[in-house]
């Protein structure tokens, strides 16, 4: 019983992480509806596995983050530049995009899996989302701090995130057809998502 609760947790906590519009989710509906869900649960698998990846390292404890403090600090200017790129280059590609022509981000032949690992790589920003509310859980006893019940948690995140992505795979699919818009419109969207991302995480360096 006490593993299925930090099962649970996780699976919520990661769930409602990412229902809000965000780079990674948009991405996921970008993919299911100019390629196919095959592709997409590709891509949401890979951002699955680094998401747990940076989840597990928070739990095996902050001191091995603050002693590769300028690692992650290489990465939130990656993360910052690489959104920005992409925002911009998202918005050219629309304005003089042809007809049913896939978004800028899509025009390669990446593994779409490959796809998902390297965009939640470059987004370190989940780590203060996973010590914050780990901290919270532990603090008043919800999740136990042993081996066991870490793993279970690390493995409901897991299961969290791609239901999360799910919801933008198929709901946003859905969505995009029923309201008939055009590649073009979602590219722009795309565009302003990055932008808005990389201000955000500008924010966030200079804050702290």
């Amino acid at each position: 019983m006490q593993y299925t609760s930090s099962v649970v947790l996780g699976l919520i906590l990661s769930f409602l992480g990412q229902i809000p519009l965000g780079t990674m989710s948009l991405t996921a509906t970008q993919i299911a509806v100019q390629e196919n869900f095959r592709d997409a649960w590709k891509y949401s698998i890979g951002v699955a596995l680094v998401e747990m990846i940076y989840l597990r390292l928070v739990l095996s404890g902050m001191q091995w983050i603050f002693l590769h403090h300028l690692v992650f600090s290489v990465f939130n200017w990656l993360t910052i530049l690489l959104f920005a790129a992409l925002g911009i280059l998202s918005l050219k590609h629309a304005r003089l995009q042809e007809k049913g022509e896939k978004a800028f981000l899509l025009r390669n032949r990446m593994s779409r899996f490959f796809l998902g690992l390297s965009m939640s790589a470059l987004n370190p920003a989940q780590i203060p989302f996973w010590f914050i509310w780990t901290g919270y859980f532990i603090q008043f006893g919800w999740l136990k701090t042993d081996f066991t019940n870490f793993t279970f948690f690390t493995l409901g995140s897991g299961f969290g995130t791609l239901a999360g992505l799910a919801v933008y795979m198929y709901g946003g699919n859905w969505l995009i057809i029923k309201m008939k818009t055009s590649h073009q419109m979602m590219n722009k969207i795309t565009g302003f998502i990055f932008i808005i991302a990389a201000l955000t995480q500008l924010y966030r360096v200079i804050r702290y």
